[in-house]
């Protein structure tokens, strides 16, 4: 076998790098797409959540600067102001932006979950028909709000027979317990934080299968149409995430109560609660319809506001690019 000599190696070596970093200058790597995200800093965005703490947004080339919320319609509002580019969002502040003409692009659902009602357990309020009389907190422009109103007409009742009070998730724990309000309606974690925080004087009122929020993906047509590839790179990115959270649902609880500021033992009961699945299916219609008809029945629309052509406000095509089997909604 032929040797070269330590210097003729030594020089080869040198060439070899000196031309990687010319190619480097030639050919530089592609810097990271920046957005900003609109996120709603609960379990219910843990599909987005998980994209970003466990670097699945970083892997598709994106650098993703997260902004945090309490509601959806809080992201969608930051969205549709220019201040973030994707929200994380639930199908009430969608219709209501949609039924105003705002040029929205609804490209996936991300999440599922039933709205909740928590009573003071003083007011007596066992049945559905026990909440006639008593003072209701709810969250407005929310999927909260649709839920009360599912509620009371499950109930038998009208908005004149309660009391309705607006308050923010994170304000009615409190109110709860001062005795201003004699139940609320709203979405985990506030439900079972007001069970932690109020004990045998807080007691949950069976409600399940009267109303399931969505979560959603939304940005503005505008963003699509400059930003394709960074949409894509996005969907991918939750695509992944779905799947490590259902290979790792333990780690993925441990991320996702970090990232919402809840112990680890107050999510683990609640887990199962949240459907994590991103997708574009009859189900999305069939809750934007069912949402959009509830504002022009209920009159909770924009002047002169009809029901929306959804073909002009979900755009399939980037979900579809990447994972085509999520995407089974009507044409």
């Amino acid at each position: 076998m032929r040797s070269f000599p330590i210097q003729q190696t030594k020089r080869r070596a040198l060439l070899v790098l000196a031309a990687a970093a010319a190619l480097a200058q030639i050919f530089p790597a592609a810097a990271a797409e920046k957005l900003k995200l609109a996120q709603n800093q609960s379990p219910i965005s843990g599909v987005s959540i998980i994209a970003d703490r466990k670097g699945f947004f970083a892997t598709n080339g994106l650098d993703v600067e997260v902004i945090n919320f309490t509601t959806g319609k809080q992201c969608l509002d930051t969205v549709m102001g220019g201040a973030a580019d994707i929200a994380t969002t639930a199908e009430a502040p969608t219709t209501a932006a949609a039924m105003s003409g705002q040029k929205i692009a609804f490209l996936a659902r991300t999440e599922y979950s039933f709205i909740k009602t928590l009573t003071a357990t003083s007011a007596g309020i066992k049945t559905h028909s026990d909440l006639k009389g008593k003072r209701i907190a709810f969250t407005a422009g929310t999927g909260g709000e649709v839920y009360t109103m599912e509620l009371l007409k499950k109930a038998g009742l009208g908005k004149d027979d309660v009391t309705l009070v607006n308050l923010r998730p994170q304000d009615m724990v409190a109110a709860l317990a001062s005795g201003g309000i004699d139940a609320y309606d709203t979405w985990e974690p506030h439900i079972a934080n007001g069970v932690k925080a109020l004990g045998a004087k807080a007691t949950p009122l069976d409600t399940k299968g009267i109303y399931a929020e969505t979560f959603n993906i939304v940005v503005m047509q505008d963003y699509l149409q400059k930003k394709p590839e960074a949409v894509k790179g996005f969907l991918k990115s939750l695509v992944e995430a779905e799947a490590w959270i259902k290979a790792n649902p333990d780690e993925a609880i441990k991320v996702v109560a970090e990232f919402a500021k809840m112990p680890v033992d107050d999510l683990k009961p609640i887990w199962a609660d949240y459907v994590y699945q991103v997708a574009l299916d009859g189900q999305v219609l069939d809750v934007l319809n069912a949402h959009a008809g509830w504002r022009l029945a209920s009159g909770n629309h924009p002047p002169g506001a009809v029901m929306p052509d959804w073909r002009t406000v979900i755009f399939s095509a980037p979900l579809k690019s990447v994972a085509p089997d999520k995407v089974t909604i009507p044409e």
